[in-house]
């Protein structure tokens, strides 16, 4: 996507403006910036309405990134970043940040919008050992799910090789019952 076509406010346009534009029809809102109405919604267009948020050596992960790649149609009121370099950072946090200090591996991260994401595998590794802590999750889970459906026997095959993991359990038994429900 070209950065002319995401307009935050602010910047060429300030809030009032975009805000007439989106009840003109012009543009629509995403999650903190705005495109034209008929640009198509893709995973490196949400990824760049929230770059602001995440900054160099951190990638977005849990339902921040599942929102990235289709799960649902609307943002997380509160978006997880992690560490996605070996090195300690030291992000700009704000009370719509949570972020995660585990680092994320090479074969994690994906680049869409000029941002890093946790890969759509990782994601759904992370909602599902953290489901124990925030039952909120199954609902990022299932519609991850919902746009990957292989998503879900590749993570259990994943889960399988961990020794140790906390809310693997769960998480995995979470994973089984949404498998039997799809077959």
């Amino acid at each position: 996507m070209h950065p002319a076509l995401l307009y935050v406010p602010g910047r060429r346009l300030s809030l009032s403006e975009l805000s007439a534009a989106r009840l003109d029809g012009h543009v629509v809102e995403l999650g903190d910036a705005y495109i034209p109405a008929d640009l198509t919604e893709s995973a490196d267009v949400r990824a760049s309405s929230i770059a602001a948020l995440v900054r160099p050596g951190t990638a977005a992960a849990g339902p921040t990134a599942a929102w990235i790649h289709g799960a649902g149609d609307t943002p997380p009121a509160v978006h997880h970043i992690r560490r996605s370099v070996p090195r300690r950072v030291r992000p700009q946090l704000s009370r719509r940040v949570i972020f995660h200090d585990g680092p994320l591996r090479e074969g994690e991260v994906i680049r869409l919008g000029d941002i890093d994401v946790a890969t759509p595998l990782r994601t759904m590794l992370d909602l599902a050992t953290g489901v124990h802590r925030d039952p909120r999750l199954r609902e990022w889970i299932e519609r991850l799910a919902l746009s990957d459906p292989a998503l879900v026997t590749e993570s259990i095959d994943a889960m399988t090789t961990w020794n140790r993991v906390p809310g693997s359990r769960i998480g995995r038994a979470v994973l089984e019952r949404l498998a039997l429900r799809r077959s």
